[in-house]
């Protein structure tokens, strides 16, 4: 008993040792937001990944690269699901690095669907030079490498595969775009630096990339933009999309995940039911035998 005892105060002391920052620059959880893909069922808007998709390219693609996304990939079941058509004259906007051609010389051509989407510097060294040191992190991946803790007991459901919550880092990447504030009074920025709320330390190297009014979205038959053209707004939309770049297939993921768990309770009541007609069998000869 004491042992049982010692032990759950050593989980009950990690778990909050877990929960308390590591540094005094405390991360400022973001706010839990909603989302059409959150949870075991949920699914993608393809109106807001289209959305998202334009405030990336006329906001965000001047600094940040995408270069796990092919262009085809916006075409795909799950995604924004642009036309073949909008995808084939998409990628022939960029100009592509290809070769060597038969001189030995790297030229130039007109992006193809099955190219991916080229970066807008042509090495880290270029993109720090043009951000003041700063080296803008590539989208693909960053909404699953953008996270934080939910601390105890929340990260226990976490840990349970198919229901555990996704969606920290698109959280965190809504908050911060939306975070920005005056720097409170006493606060040393170094130059070039912004405060936002939700940035670990405070201080971050981006200016604000969002204003009101910045992206024209879609009218409706009034004229009116189908959504607000608000720093919210395009910051969900944005988002989200991250969220597709990052995993492209989470709707099959997810269909796929519902399939097997039906499956296996499926089988495991075969079993379950064979068992008991195999023993059932077994202690009934015991008894006559």
């Amino acid at each position: 008993m004491k042992k049982t005892t010692l032990l759950i105060a050593g989980f009950l002391a990690a778990a909050v040792v877990a929960a308390v920052p590591a540094s005094a620059a405390e991360q400022v959880k973001p706010p839990r937001e909603s989302w059409s893909f959150a949870g075991p069922f949920g699914t993608f808007d393809r109106a807001q990944l289209q959305r998202g998709f334009k405030v990336y390219r006329e906001v965000c693609a001047s600094c940040h690269g995408l270069s796990r996304v092919a262009f085809r990939n916006l075409s795909e079941p799950g995604g924004p699901e642009f036309t073949e058509g909008q995808v084939k004259a998409l990628a022939a906007e960029y100009q592509i690095q290809d070769g060597p051609n038969d001189s030995g010389d790297m030229f130039e051509r007109p992006g193809r669907p099955a190219d991916h989407f080229p970066s807008p510097f042509p090495n880290e060294n270029a993109a720090r030079a043009a951000n003041g040191g700063a080296y803008p992190p590539d989208f693909s991946l960053l909404a699953k490498a953008r996270t934080y803790e939910r601390g105890f007991p929340l990260f226990i459901v976490d840990a349970i595969p198919f229901f555990e919550y996704a969606e920290h880092g698109v959280d965190y990447i809504h908050a911060l775009l939306t975070g920005y504030r005056e720097a409170p009074a006493g606060t040393n920025l170094q130059p070039g630096q912004y405060w936002n709320e939700y940035m670990p330390g405070h201080a971050i190297a981006m200016p604000p990339p969002l204003s009101d009014g910045q992206v024209e979205y879609p009218k409706d038959e009034a004229g009116n933009p189908v959504v607000p053209e608000t720093i919210d707004q395009y910051s969900r939309d944005v988002s989200a999309f991250m969220m597709w770049a990052a995993e492209p297939h989470l709707e099959a993921r997810k269909a796929m995940g519902f399939k097997v768990i039906i499956f296996l309770i499926v089988f495991a009541a075969l079993l379950y039911f064979t068992k008991k007609k195999i023993w059932a069998r077994a202690h009934a000869e015991e008894a006559h035998g």
